[in-house]
């Protein structure tokens, strides 16, 4: 059964409204911790120090342990590989969460999957690139929502304002604005009629300015196409 949890409990409980709404400043997107008076949610941009990992602004990861060390969630992840991980903006990323890269693939097409090559005194030799199962580059778009635990394997590209459900491993691609559950993830539901998902993917409102955002943010967090639709 796939449970789409609510990461906010402690944040709720742990916010102070005053102090929120008297801060004047812009939100940043290269502080560590944005949330006042919390510290397991961390903007993951400036956390980043693979250069094969590219993180959008206000993306944020949440977890209980050090969620600063995002990169750990990021596995099997070998330079000579050269594969990339590329992640939009405005994404949500639950806790114990992970990206597997293209390093946990072993060959398939021989009799044995068994790495003799990475093992000392086995004396073989490593198996050019082109003889792995190499899937490229894994990809999420923008304001995706990944839920607790979920495990994204190699070269998946997820498509901007999906859902990924709680402890899914998603090992195919996602339709923008889908909601997916189970081992595999499978698709449930589109979260809006196409009309709406097509609006969606031309307005992009994740690159409007700063300021724009703000000024609309009881539009996007609401459901009045309409009204978002007059926004100029």
């Amino acid at each position: 059964m796939c449970v789409l949890k609510k990461p906010f409990d402690e944040i709720f409980n742990r916010l102070n409204p005053k102090e929120m709404n008297e801060n004047k400043n812009n939100p940043n997107p290269n502080v560590k911790f944005p949330v006042p008076n919390i510290d397991t949610v961390c903007y993951v941009k400036p956390l980043i120090k693979n250069p094969n990992v590219t993180v959008g602004d206000f993306t944020y990861f949440s977890d209980d342990e050090n969620p600063e060390d995002f990169e750990r969630h990021i596995t099997h992840f070998y330079e000579f590989y050269d594969d990339k991980l590329i992640i939009g903006k405005f994404c949500q990323i639950a806790k114990g969460v992970t990206f597997m890269m293209n390093g946990a693939n072993h060959k398939m097409n021989a009799f044995s999957t068994y790495p003799f090559y990475i093992f000392e005194g086995w004396n073989a030799k490593i198996p050019p690139l082109n003889e792995f199962p190499l899937k490229g580059d894994t990809v999420i778009g923008n304001d995706v929502w990944i839920g607790e635990y979920a495990t994204i394997l190699a070269g998946v590209k997820i498509g901007n304002g999906a859902i990924i459900g709680t402890r899914s491993v998603v090992a195919s691609d996602v339709e923008p604005y889908t909601v997916v559950c189970g081992n595999p993830a499978k698709p449930v539901r589109k979260r809006f009629d196409k009309e709406t998902v097509d609006f969606l993917l031309n307005l992009k409102w994740w690159d409007w300015s700063i300021e724009k955002i703000k000024q609309n943010i009881d539009i996007l967090s609401n459901t009045d196409i309409e009204k978002l639709k007059n926004i100029e």
